[in-house]
């Protein structure tokens, strides 16, 4: 049996940013609830924000100039673990 991909949400205590992570959290299991093994949260420090899928950055606050919109996150998540998937509303318009 393949295992499920892993989401890591790697984010900045101090600067309060849990609801944020945990909200990104629960867009991601409503979009891929047949992909997803889980959803990590990961508390840290100095600032960061950051959004991994099976060890694979596709999120960074400081690289990505701030903080991702749920479609943007979906998309970046959707290209990693089902390409071929339609997300409907979220998805990319030309």
């Amino acid at each position: 049996m393949q295992s499920r991909p892993r989401i890591e949400i790697r984010y900045c205590s101090l600067c309060r940013w849990l609801l944020r992570s945990a909200w990104l959290a629960q867009e991601i299991l409503s979009t891929f609830a047949d992909e997803v093994g889980e959803v990590a949260l990961i508390p840290g420090d100095k600032g960061q924000f950051q959004i991994f899928v099976d060890g694979t950055l596709i999120w960074c606050r400081v690289a990505d100039d701030g903080f991702p919109e749920a479609k943007e996150i979906k998309q970046r998540i959707r290209d990693e673990i089902a390409p071929g998937r339609d997300l409907g509303h979220s998805e990319r318009r030309p």
